[in-house]
Order: C-alpha cells, then sequence, then structure tokens
C-alpha cells in the first residue's frame, strides 16, 4: 500500500500536529491520532443523524507512517454501516508537511459509535 494516496471520504477536520504531542523520538504520539479520528468519527456520526453519540470500539486501526511537528493532520469519513442504535464510521488520515505538498495517507481505521439519548440510554436511528 503507498503512503501517498488520494484520501477517500469527506474531510471532517484538520488540525496541526504540536510540540507537546510527540514522543521521544519527535514523533506524535499514535494516542494523540488516535484521539483526533474518534473527535472526527463523533462529528460524522452525529452530521449523519444527529443528536449525541458514544464511542463503543475502534477496528483494524493501522499507522502507516509517522507523524511529525508541524504537519496538518486531516482526517476524511465515510459511513461504512448503520445499525438500529450504531453506527461504524471508516476513517483515514492524512497529513500535509510544511517540507513537501504531498498529501501523506498515516493511519486509517474503523470505530463504531452508539446513538444515546439525553439521558444516556440506547436509542434508535436506523436499520442495518
Amino acid at each position: 500500500m503507498s503512503a501517498d494516496t488520494e484520501p477517500r471520504g469527506k474531510l471532517t477536520i484538520r488540525t496541526m500536529a504540536m510540540p507537546a504531542d510527540t514522543n521521544a523520538a519527535g514523533d506524535i504520539f499514535g494516542g494523540w491520532v488516535m484521539s483526533q479520528m474518534d473527535i472526527a468519527g463523533g462529528i460524522a456520526a452525529v452530521e449523519e443523524f444527529g443528536g449525541r453519540f458514544a464511542t463503543v470500539a475502534v477496528e483494524a486501526m493501522t499507522f502507516i507512517a509517522p507523524v511529525k511537528v508541524g504537519d496538518v493532520l486531516c482526517v476524511y469519513t465515510w459511513v461504512e454501516r448503520v445499525g438500529t442504535t450504531s453506527i461504524k464510521i471508516g476513517m483515514e488520515a492524512h497529513t500535509r508537511s510544511r517540507r513537501a505538498p504531498n498529501r501523506t495517507k498515516v493511519t486509517e481505521g474503523h470505530f463504531i459509535y452508539v446513538a444515546l439519548t439525553d439521558d444516556g440510554q440506547k436509542r434508535v436511528i436506523g436499520k442495518s
């Protein structure tokens, strides 16, 4: 798989990797990238169905390339499956570097969110 590919899905969030988010080697923590993807997936779920959602699972998270300080992280999302009370969002994260104009795919994953009422109970959103 080439790291330089066109993104799949809709651009959902874009943010810059900062020095505070690095590990000892100077690369951005994978957990920070995963957090940005989780935020993007939550936004995608809300945009699709409205209301409140909570993350219930992360499937097949794959890190492909490191993220460096100053890179702009772009997370693209798409709806993969809609269940009765849950939604599965596919996503890819790509970076754009200050040093090169190319976009590089750095990770991909699938996150599952459950729809909740205001009091935290599952709510129906659709049929599988």
